[in-house]
Order: structure tokens, then C-alpha cells, then sequence
């Protein structure tokens, strides 16, 4: 994923998710470190819900129209 679409997730991530700064920069290392896609960690987590994966990718997706 390109810088654009990694800074679009993050915001939406903390505006219209709710997720605070923290979790965020800890699902970021996380990723990371166990090359997984960032969306999918979270979830994998407990972090995110799987309607809320669902709205994340359909965002995304709109982003890359």
C-alpha cells in the first residue's frame, strides 16, 4: 500500500473509528514486525469488528477509484 492510501487509513482509522493514537502506532509495529496487512492485524485482535473491516476496505477501495 502507498504512503497516500497508509495516511488515508490512519485518519480514518482514528476520526471515524474512534481508535486512539496508541493502539494505532502499536497495530502499525505490530504489522510490521509479523508482515501482516495493518486492517487484518487489528481485526485479528480484537481491535477492529468485522463490519468495521468491512467499512475500512470499502473505503479504501473508494480511494483507489
Amino acid at each position: 500500500m502507498n504512503n497516500y492510501l497508509s495516511r488515508e487509513m490512519i485518519i480514518y482509522l482514528f476520526n471515524v473509528l474512534g481508535l486512539d493514537e496508541s493502539t494505532i502506532e502499536l497495530g502499525i509495529k505490530l504489522s510490521v514486525r509479523n508482515n501482516t496487512p495493518l486492517p487484518i492485524l487489528l481485526w485479528s485482535y480484537g481491535i477492529l469488528t468485522i463490519e468495521e473491516l468491512d467499512k475500512l476496505y470499502s473505503f479504501l477501495f473508494q480511494k483507489m477509484d
